[in-house]
């Protein structure tokens, strides 16, 4: 797909369940985006029993905000070098590590301009470590606290409240050092954690630099400039 020609880059917000961006392109993987352009459906579906309150809250947010659907582990449906800052909180943690989270990554490269900017949002594995060995001495409640596995839907109204609310286990966890190397490994340039409410992003608006900051780690890099000189990235320790 060739270079974007708009003359104002977009910024996307990828993932944004309910809470999206004002003013920037909003994604989201969920049925329920697809369903959300039928509000009837979605009262039924509430009065059946199959999809809950939160959902349909969720699908009005979604109306009201022009929310749109993408499966951004395949495909971010933009132009290339259209987008100078990409957005994702709580989303790379539910795509597998080994196929699914590098191919969403080179898209994200893919519609960045040069020098461009990501900013990843996970739930930080130092912190769970840190609570289980320091405070809480409860195995069962770490792994439990990693959401790593969800139980098997039984049953046909089970198995389609799934469907609709999506699978919602973490495929992996992340530290600020891990999700570096990631970043570097999928050629992105000088990635870095940062502090909850800090960012290289230029006026970055409405974004919510605090998001669930109380559970989260935040990195950001940028994509290579167009000299085409690479990164000379410092791979972090850990």
């Amino acid at each position: 797909m060739a270079p974007n020609k708009n003359p104002r880059p977009f910024r996307i917000n990828i993932g944004c369940g309910a809470t999206p961006t004002a003013g920037w392109l909003n994604f989201d993987n969920s049925a329920s985006v697809r369903l959300a352009r039928w509000p009837g459906v979605m009262q039924a579906l509430r009065a059946a029993g199959v999809v809950t309150a939160e959902q349909l809250h969720f699908a009005r947010t979604v109306r009201r905000s022009g929310v749109r659907w993408a499966d951004a582990a395949r495909r971010i449906p933009l132009p290339n070098e259209s987008a100078e800052v990409v957005y994702s909180s709580h989303m790379l943690e539910h795509l597998d590590p080994q196929h699914e989270a590098p191919r969403f990554l080179r898209e994200v490269r893919r519609v960045l301009l040069p020098d461009g900017i990501v900013r990843i949002v996970v739930p930080d594995l130092v912190r769970r470590a840190r609570h289980y060995v320091e405070e809480s001495h409860d195995a069962d409640e770490f792994v439990r606290s990693l959401r790593m596995v969800d139980g098997t839907p039984r049953g046909v109204l089970a198995l389609t409240r799934q469907l609709i609310a999506g699978f919602r286990n973490h495929r992996w966890m992340y530290d600020a050092a891990s999700l570096i190397r990631l970043l570097e490994r999928s050629g992105f340039c000088s990635a870095r954690e940062l502090p909850p409410g800090e960012t290289m992003i230029p006026d970055p608006g409405l974004l919510n630099l605090r998001e669930r900051e109380e559970e989260s780690v935040y990195v950001e890099a940028r994509r290579e400039e167009r000299s085409g000189r690479g990164c000379q990235n410092t791979r972090a320790e850990g």
